[in-house]
């Protein structure tokens, strides 16, 4: 029994280095979530299979995969957007930390969720506002009607989003007069204003061009200095590029989690290595 014990021991030990990475690789770092054991159905569909993974405190987390494999869907669960249909089911717990609290329990308010985990989308959707009023938008819903202190937090947002210089002298204009990429930034900065704990990118540069992509992914890692992201990316050149773990998800299930350098040179699954290699997708 005291063999069969030991075996278990070191069966879960590899099981949670493969999910999470070497004891070494996140020793100093803090976390900021956890998922633990999480299960989402649409329905009868079975989207999300015993997921358990970390977010690192302040650090990029790419999630990659075939179209279908449940990246959006993770990503959504993070900020409640599954609440907004019926009959979406989730099972398991999403951790923040550092106080500790499951996001999907039905005890938690969504809209405090999204409070704290802002979302930037695949394509920019500013608001049929100006400039300001978009960034101020999550303030105003927040209570904040002082002046002095929507103008700070605005040009806070535009700046730390790369878009104050290029908007400061026509910040009442219509946010749709601003380029595609100025669009995406202005999104950004609307998802910063509030000072979100987390914030989910869901493919954002996929609508734009090359010089407007390379702008947004300089950004991100930027942002990672204030603000722990989770992005959701098909370009596997993406996700090396800008971030610092990656996880590669298939069919619904986490295939592999570490250290992106890791996954894409000498990854531990064979599922993984086909992927990045080409062989499957």
């Amino acid at each position: 029994m005291e063999a069969k014990s030991g075996e278990g021991n070191k069966s879960s030990q590899s099981k949670a280095e493969a999910q999470y990475g070497t004891q070494e690789d996140n020793a100093t770092l803090a976390q900021k979530s956890e998922i633990r054991n999480l299960n989402f159905h649409y329905g009868e569909f079975h989207a999300l299979k015993n997921v358990n993974m970390l977010l690192h405190e302040k650090r990029v987390t790419a999630l990659i995969g075939p179209s279908g494999c449940g990246k959006s869907t993770l990503l959504r669960c993070f900020n409640r957007m599954h609440d907004l249909y019926p009959g979406n089911q989730y099972a398991g717990e999403i951790i923040l930390h550092p106080d500790n609290v499951n996001i999907l329990s039905r005890d938690v308010d969504p809209i405090e969720v999204r409070m704290r985990i802002s979302m930037v989308f695949q394509k920019p959707n500013p608001f049929p506002k100006s400039i300001y009023e978009n960034v101020a938008y999550g303030l105003r819903v927040r209570g904040i009607r002082k002046r002095s202190i929507l103008d700070e937090k605005v040009e806070e947002a535009l700046r730390s989003a790369a878009l104050w210089d290029e908007v400061k002298d026509r910040i009442n204009n219509l946010a749709f007069e601003l380029s595609g990429g100025q669009q995406q930034r202005l999104c950004i900065a609307r998802a910063l204003a509030t000072d979100p704990e987390i914030l989910l990118f869901d493919e954002p540069t996929s609508a734009l061009d090359p010089i407007a992509t390379a702008s947004i992914e300089e950004l991100i890692s930027d942002l990672k200095r204030q603000v722990t992201i989770l992005i959701v990316t098909h370009s596997m050149q993406q996700a090396a590029r800008v971030s610092d773990y990656t996880a590669y998800m298939y069919l619904g299930e986490l295939i592999e989690f570490g250290v992106t350098d890791n996954i894409f040179i000498k990854p531990k699954n064979k599922m993984t290595e086909d992927y990045i290699t080409g062989r499957v997708g």
